[in-house]
This record gives C-alpha cells, sequence and structure tokens, in this order.
C-alpha cells in the first residue's frame, strides 16, 4: 500500500443519536482497510452527550481513536482544521457525522489516492437532501466554477481525501474564513472526483440553516477569488459610460425640444441617480468585507481552542508534523 496511515476526520456536533453508530460503522471499515488507521472526533462545542461518546470511544478503543474537544462551537470548517492538526496519517480522509456520507464509500476515495492522486472529492448521487438545499449547492458549484476557474462538481460534499502534504499547507494558511474544498483543491498537483452514495440523515436535523448557508457559500466565494471586486468594476464601467450616453441625449432632446419638455422630462435623472448610488453602497459593502477579512488576517487570532485531547496512545495529537500547534496561529 503506498499510506501506511489513514486518518478519518469527523467533526461532531450534537449528533449523539448518530455516534455509536458511526463509530462502529467507521471502525469496521478501517478494519477492512488492512492498513493502520485513526479516528479523529472532534466535538465542536456539543451541547448534548457527543463529547462523553468521543471519550468513552477513545478509552474502548486506544489505538484507534482520538477525541479533540474543543471549548465552545467555532463552525464545521474550524473543527476540521483541529481534526487535521490532530491527525498523523499520509492520507486524512474528512465526512460528516451525521452517517448521510456513508463511512463505507471511503475504500473508493483510497483507490484514486493509491492511483497518485493529491486530493479525491465525493459527488453525491442521488442526493437525499430537501430541494432547497439541492438547488442551492447546485447554482452554488456553478457560481463558483465561474468565479474561481476551479472546476469542483459538488464543493459542498464532505467526504474528501487529502495527501499529507495538502493537509499541511492547508494548516499553514492564516486566513480565518478558510474554505478547505477550495484551498485543497488549489494546491493539489491531481486532482479526481468520485461519485459516493448519500444517505438520508439517520437523526436530528441539519445544523445548516438558510443564514448559514448563506455565509458559507459567501465565504467560498470572497475567500478563494477578488472576481466579485472584478466584476463590480466592470459593472460600474458600464453604468458609467451608460450614464454619460442618457446625459448627451438628454442634453440633445434639450436643445430640440426646448425648455419646457426639460423642465417635465427632468425627474428621468433620478432613475441613473439611484442606480448610481445603489452600486456605490454595494461596492462599499464588499470593500468593507475585504478589508474585514484583512483585519481578522492581521489580527491573528486562533482559529479555535481546544480544551482535552483524547489520545488512548499518550500521543500529542495537537501537534502534527512540521505544522505550528493548533490554535496558535
Amino acid at each position: 500500500m503506498s499510506a501506511s496511515l489513514v486518518s478519518l476526520v469527523i467533526p461532531v456536533y450534537d449528533e449523539e443519536d448518530n455516534l455509536p453508530e458511526l463509530m462502529e460503522r467507521c471502525l469496521k471499515v478501517g478494519a477492512a482497510l488492512h492498513r493502520d488507521f485513526e479516528i479523529v472526533f472532534v466535538d465542536d462545542g456539543s451541547t448534548d452527550r457527543s463529547a462523553q461518546l468521543i471519550a468513552d470511544a477513545v478509552d474502548k478503543h486506544p489505538g484507534h481513536c482520538i477525541g479533540v474537544l474543543l471549548n465552545r462551537n467555532y463552525g464545521q470548517h474550524s473543527a476540521v482544521l483541529a481534526g487535521f492538526a490532530a491527525a498523523h496519517g499520509d492520507i486524512v480522509v474528512t465526512l460528516d457525522a451525521d452517517l448521510q456520507n456513508p463511512p463505507e464509500e471511503i475504500p473508493k476515495l483510497l483507490d484514486l489516492m493509491d492511483q497518485g492522486c493529491d486530493a479525491v472529492g465525493g459527488v453525491r448521487k442521488m442526493r437525499r437532501d430537501s430541494v432547497f438545499r439541492v438547488w442551492a449547492s447546485r447554482t452554488m458549484n456553478w457560481a463558483t466554477y465561474r468565479v474561481t476557474g476551479q472546476h469542483i462538481t459538488d464543493y459542498g460534499c464532505m467526504l474528501r481525501a487529502y495527501r499529507r502534504d495538502i493537509v499541511d499547507a492547508i494548516l499553514r494558511c492564516e486566513e480565518r474564513s478558510a474554505y478547505i474544498p477550495a484551498l485543497a483543491t488549489a494546491f493539489a498537483g491531481k486532482f479526481r472526483e468520485v461519485e459516493v452514495n448519500h444517505a438520508e440523515r439517520a437523526a436530528g436535523r441539519s445544523k445548516y440553516r438558510l443564514w448559514s448557508l448563506l455565509n458559507l457559500y459567501f465565504d467560498l466565494l470572497v475567500s478563494t477569488s477578488t472576481a466579485p471586486l472584478r466584476m463590480l468594476s466592470l459593472a460600474g464601467a458600464f453604468m458609467a459610460v451608460g450614464g454619460a450616453m442618457f446625459g448627451l441625449l438628454l442634453l440633445v432632446l434639450r436643445f430640440a425640444y426646448g425648455s419646457e419638455w426639460a423642465a417635465q422630462g427632468v425627474i428621468t435623472i433620478f432613475a441613473p441617480l439611484f442606480i448610481f448610488l445603489g452600486a456605490q453602497f454595494i461596492a462599499m459593502g464588499l470593500l468593507g468585507e475585504y478589508i474585514g477579512r484583512i483585519s481578522r488576517d492581521v489580527q491573528r487570532r486562533p482559529r479555535y481552542l481546544v480544551s482535552e485531547t483524547l489520545d488512548g496512545r499518550s500521543i500529542k495529537a495537537s501537534e502534527p508534523r512540521g505544522v505550528p500547534r493548533a490554535g496558535s496561529a
């Protein structure tokens, strides 16, 4: 085998109903891989018994389970980064804790990794999500491809595999709004995709609501490209030219039809005026968003704080090879 150790990184937030089955299936899949494996469960500030279940799994399977307990909820991508920092594998696989990503699909990704891929992304077939979620996901996949030029069929699929050097490169990135799949694709020399099954949520409810999805997609667009600013500049240029031509037309009509016509038509000047004002406010909002992100990056605040690391092998899992200690960036 090309990899001696495979790490499964699973962010967990209030998934006590799904964790027992998830752990059982992941351990079964890991045993069937015929290579060393570890499962890194990252509790993202759960309010239920998820943290206790993770601690019990570490005690029961000390050679294969690692628990990283964050002191509060930081969001899925910060939890994944904490898992990356704790993982030791030559290949790191991410998946959700809600069992919508079947662990049994992991060998498909590893087969492509063994063929020399730097990163492999899953593409969900026959999705079991709501019509709104499917529509929103497809729209954002299309928009992101048009804006960034990175062709990823399914940005929202959490079932992905990364080679160790890609994971280390992601951990060295210090921006606060990192979107992991886009970063990995940018670093990967050879990226492939594979269709994977998608299941209905076994228990509980999705943690992503409309506002959370909007924030996620906005992070994706803004953190991977300055194309929105360029598009806004082009739109402003077209509006400026259009406004100048419209003003010239009004001037010609003023001389052609006299001052009485001009007085009656002067209200039309408000239409382009409001368009320009709206464009200015949009531009200010976008510029403010980028400046705010620059400010957060300059502050270099930790992405997360680990309250406790549970590792039955007594290894300092929060200090991966060649990467600064998690949470100190």
